[in-house]
């Protein structure tokens, strides 16, 4: 079998970049051996929110040249200061014209609600989530939080206390539903994931908006975990026109139900290009001639092997095994390319937890065009992208997507333009 491109990893990273070459006509394939980090999303895009010390940005436009010039070995420099905004809005309008509705821009973070009710810079944050423009607090002084009974996965104690802090009144309202009761009766089922489903259903979106205008009071608005529909995109919308009350949404603890959302809209929009998403397949060997690789061999398909032009490599970084660690080194499994990372292991971390720790940034050594370096020289058809990348710290800096999404784009710009 022939491709363009073959992909393999079907993360953020990964469906970004298929999605746009699929889109511009080559004939395209991503490998995928399961989930991917976007289950675990929060419902946020993170591109720059602090530097490398910490220090807070505020505006990742503006700050993007003095980074570029302090870390001359981050993803973002390869991409550039004077093309960052606009590989930042084709990164955007990727997931806009995928059917994941997002809101921000590159020229000024604004604040997400987290989990645990505490406010985050982000970049991008999915329409309906509360958001603030401020760390100061929200735009609302009195709220009620309205939860499942029995789902497990969503703590509002900490969300009320942290929303006091900021000025804002929290009151707590647990409903119960007829729908739910098969899931509650097995805790380990009672998850976002298996509440969301419930929720792409009319009669439950109806009987939720009746508990809505039962329950809401004179609160100012009406704050809901992200439990609302795996397939359905419209279920807030629905909950707002049959109750007329302002709703927001609030990302639990994993799994993601945005996360999941992202990834079936990605993937469909990929598909509907003319995409192959060969999913729960897994790469384990490959062919080379001449210094590039020829084709590879997946688990599933035996000695039947996958032929193209192009590779890229979005398997991510430790997390989803994109590198792996034993005792004496750290390594890219698949092609056994660089891994910039400190030699001696007693480098690799600090003794403090909650210290930044050296290994967050250990990833693949690329060129300046993202290819993949084995040996010190560029494997002129094998590119990197996505979190599996070196030199950056996506949780100090809060750059995790951003570096994702942008390297995507400009991988997909670099096989283009062959």
């Amino acid at each position: 079998m022939r491709y363009d491109t073959i992909i393999i990893g079907g993360g953020l990273s990964g469906l970004v970049c298929g999605l746009r070459l699929a889109k511009a006509g080559k004939r395209c394939a991503i490998i995928s051996s399961g989930q991917s980090a976007l289950h675990f999303s929060s419902g946020s895009f993170d591109l720059l929110a602090a530097t490398a010390d910490g220090e807070h940005i505020s505006s990742p436009s503006e700050a993007i040249a003095s980074l570029v010039e302090r870390t001359p070995s981050h993803p973002y420099a390869k991409i550039g200061a004077e093309h960052f905004v606009a590989t930042a809005e084709a990164a955007k309008q990727t997931l806009l014209d995928a059917g994941v509705r997002v809101e921000g821009d590159a020229a000024q973070n604004h604040y997400r609600l987290t989990p645990m009710g505490t406010l985050k810079a982000t970049w991008l944050t999915m329409d309906g989530y509360v958001r603030a423009t401020s760390d100061e607090g929200l735009a609302w002084k009195s709220v009620v939080l309205m939860n499942a009974e029995g789902f497990l996965d969503f703590y509002t104690q900490f969300i009320v206390d942290e929303l006091r802090k900021k000025g804002t009144t929290c009151r707590v309202s647990n409903f119960s539903l007829a729908a739910l009761d098969n899931i509650r009766n097995n805790p380990t089922e009672m998850r976002s994931a298996n509440i969301a489903r419930i929720f792409d259903k009319e009669e439950n979106i109806a009987a939720l908006a009746e508990i809505i205008a039962r329950g809401a009071g004179d609160a100012e608005a009406v704050l809901l975990p992200a439990f609302l529909g795996i397939d359905r995109a419209d279920v807030l919308d629905e909950l707002k026109r049959r109750t007329s009350r302002e709703i927001a949404i609030i990302a639990t603890l994993p799994p993601s139900v945005p996360g999941i959302r992202a990834q079936i809209a990605l993937r469909r929009a990929f598909e509907r290009a003319g995409g192959v998403y060969m999913l729960g397949d897994t790469v384990v060997g490959y062919d080379e001639r001449e210094g590039a690789i020829e084709r590879i061999y997946t688990v599933n398909h035996g000695n039947i092997g996958f032929e193209a032009a192009e590779f890229v490599l979005a398997t991510g970084s430790f997390f989803s095994r994109g590198l792996v660690a034993d005792r004496q080194a750290v390594v890219e499994p698949l092609f056994g390319v660089d891994v910039d990372a400190a030699a001696d292991r007693a480098d690799w971390y600090t003794r403090d937890l909650f210290e930044q720790q050296p290994f967050e940034s250990f990833g693949v050594a690329s060129d300046e065009q993202f290819h993949a370096l084995r040996g010190g020289r560029a494997v002129e058809n094998l590119y990197v992208c996505g979190a599996g990348l070196s030199g950056f710290n996506p949780l100090t800096e809060g750059c995790g997507a951003g570096v994702s999404m942008l390297s995507a784009v400009r991988v997909s710009d670099n096989i283009l333009k062959k």
